[in-house]
């Protein structure tokens, strides 16, 4: 992207107090998901905004929960309510909104019927939980299995040890993905994916056909691979969250979340621009 005085401005959040902050047009996407008070008991002291913008300044920066800035409510407000949205499953709710609106403002139906699936090995730390050495990326820990329609937008995402194959590891994520769009109907992938397991695996589940897209014969170092690019090019926005620097987390849960709270992100910033 050629940046100019009007992209400049576009992109600008030398505003806010913490680059990672919401925009008044981003809040007002995240608001209508967020938690109401309740009816009963002392009257909630923190704003919900806060809330959001502590997950998303953890997001952005990778600190630990402890290390965030105290104009932000205590950490253990924010862990609690960052639980209680990941537990609740209104990160996916949310995320799947999202979506669906960025598709509708690019033109596109509203669901999806392609979309590009592939995987990201990513070391774990001392914290534990599970974990398992990809011997083909020489990485021990966890692998993120994603799946984007052909814009880019996450549908979908699991997170599993690094030692599971790809083709192994496929059928869980599309299913997931499935029972929110279930109007996909055809994948792009790598070769990792090829094989009569995956094929059979799909054909059990009514799951959409794959096409295996292959690196050009003849083509030495980097190059531009048709379709495989733009689940590439998620990974590297993904990236920008430095909390998926590493895989942070003791459980698959939680890293579940933090990879919906980084598309949210990237998300809610795409359509309050537009």
């Amino acid at each position: 992207m050629a940046w100019t005085e009007i992209t400049r401005e576009q992109y600008d959040r030398r505003h806010l107090r913490y680059a990672s902050d919401s925009t008044d047009d981003e809040w007002a996407l995240i608001e209508p998901f967020m938690p109401a008070p309740n009816k009963v008991g002392r009257p909630r002291k923190w704003r919900m905004r806060e809330i959001w913008d502590a997950i998303q300044y953890i997001a952005a920066a990778g600190c630990q929960w402890a290390m965030l800035p105290k104009d932000f409510p205590p950490f253990t407000t924010v862990q609690h309510y960052f639980y209680r949205l990941r537990d609740s499953g209104m990160l996916d709710l949310i995320n799947e909104t999202l979506v669906m609106w960025a598709r509708l403002l690019a033109g596109r139906a509203a669901e999806p019927t392609a979309g590009v699936i592939d995987s990201q090995s990513v070391k774990t730390t001392e914290s534990g939980g599970p974990r398992g050495f990809d011997a083909g990326k020489k990485t021990k820990g966890r692998k993120r299995h994603i799946l984007t329609d052909t814009e880019g937008n996450m549908l979908g995402a699991v997170t599993h040890t690094a030692d599971v194959q790809d083709r192994d590891g496929a059928p869980n994520v599309i299913a997931d993905t499935k029972e929110s769009f279930p109007t996909l109907a055809h994948l792009f992938a790598d070769g990792g994916y090829a094989g009569e397991k995956l094929e059979t695996a799909m054909q059990n589940m009514d799951g959409p056909t794959i096409e295996i897209v292959k690196r050009p014969d003849g083509v030495k170092g980097f190059v531009v691979i048709a379709r495989r690019w733009v689940v590439e090019r998620s990974f590297a926005w993904f990236g920008r969250c430095r909390r998926l620097a590493k895989d942070w987390e003791t459980t698959i849960a939680s890293a579940d979340a933090w990879l919906l709270i980084a598309s949210i992100r990237r998300t809610t910033r795409l359509i309050a621009r537009a």
